[in-house]
């Protein structure tokens, strides 16, 4: 188990939505294309956020529809998180317009600060981050600017993704479907890879591969489990 994790694909460029390339606009800007590319793709990743709170209510599982919906946005402080994160992340970006870029950076800016107030998180409009984040406790959390995270993540109360350790230039790259669990702390310029639990208080400091589980401080595998029975979402192995 000291393997090397190859670092996740997915990580690196977190874009699990729907990119959406066909536009037939081909008169408009370069800027104006992008934006509307990454606006497409941000609302992908919205609503595979907002399927991820749906499909964990109780009896759940059937598609979205509107009273779930609002059930999700108004009783999980984690989409509240996630939605301003996503909409400032595409503003800070991807939105080009003078005048109107200034004022929608401001709105995003008392936004943040209002919700972290509320909720105690940390997730800064930089660090990169996939579709479908589940966040069943939103608070304490503390996101770095530059950290990594791919897609279908559980991110449990009171964990912290930063700097740390003897290098402290370095943030995590964190793969697919991870499970960071209560208290967890994932420090320095590391490779998680994808389908892994680390366990409630663990610290973690160095590299681990697909498909274990970590636990303990400093963190140590013991087993090859991985996060399956633990990250669910709509389609996933676990329910198939």
């Amino acid at each position: 188990m000291t393997s090397k994790a190859a670092a996740p694909t997915s990580a690196a460029a977190p874009n699990c939505g729907p990119i959406g390339s066909e536009f037939g606009a081909r008169s408009l800007p370069r800027d104006s294309i992008t934006a509307w590319a990454a606006w497409r793709q941000m609302l992908g990743e919205l609503q595979q956020d907002l399927d991820r709170y749906v499909y964990m209510q109780p009896s759940a599982t059937a598609k979205l529809t509107l009273w779930r919906i609002v059930r999700a946005f108004l009783g999980r402080p984690g989409m509240w998180v996630m939605l301003q994160y996503r909409v400032s992340r595409w503003v800070h970006f991807h939105l080009h317009i003078p005048g109107v870029r200034s004022v929608l950076k401001l709105v995003c800016a008392i936004w943040q600060k209002l919700v972290e107030m509320i909720t105690s998180v940390e997730l800064p409009n930089r660090a990169a981050i996939g579709g479908g984040v589940f966040m069943p406790h939103a608070n304490g959390i503390v996101i770095h600017i530059d950290a990594k995270i791919g897609c279908n993540c559980n991110i449990s109360q009171q964990v912290t993704i930063g700097v740390g350790g003897t290098d402290p230039s370095g943030t995590p790259t964190i793969g697919d479907r991870v499970f960071l669990g209560p208290g967890a702390k994932v420090f320095g310029p590391i490779t998680v890879g994808n389908d892994v639990a680390i366990g409630a208080n663990a610290v973690l400091m160095k590299d681990l591969p697909d498909h274990v589980v970590a636990v303990g401080i400093p963190a140590q595998v013991i087993s090859d489990k991985g996060s399956r029975e633990l990250v669910l979402y709509r389609g996933c192995k676990a329910h198939a």
